[in-house]
């Protein structure tokens, strides 16, 4: 069984984002893992596993505009079927 089933992938684009302060905040908040924050201070690109990925969006929404968001139920693909 898959701990955090949700792959969650977004972008941000907004003004002087930090991914050492994104990595921090989404880390303490909110439950998951294979956290992946990258980018510079005008975009970053978020991949986390987690069990509420709404949770990942509506704080990066506080952070700028987000676009190219992708949520993938990894238990449906394990099994074969469309995520």
């Amino acid at each position: 069984m898959i701990e955090y089933k949700f792959d969650t992938q977004l972008l941000i684009e907004g003004e002087n984002l930090s991914e050492d302060g994104i990595n921090e905040y989404i880390k303490k908040n909110i439950e998951g893992d294979c956290l992946l924050a990258v980018g510079d201070d005008e975009l970053i690109k978020i991949h986390f596993h987690t069990n509420t990925p709404w949770k990942v969006l509506e704080y990066c929404a506080s952070l700028g505009d987000i676009y190219d968001v992708v949520i993938e139920n990894m238990e449906r693909q394990a099994e074969g079927l469309k995520g």
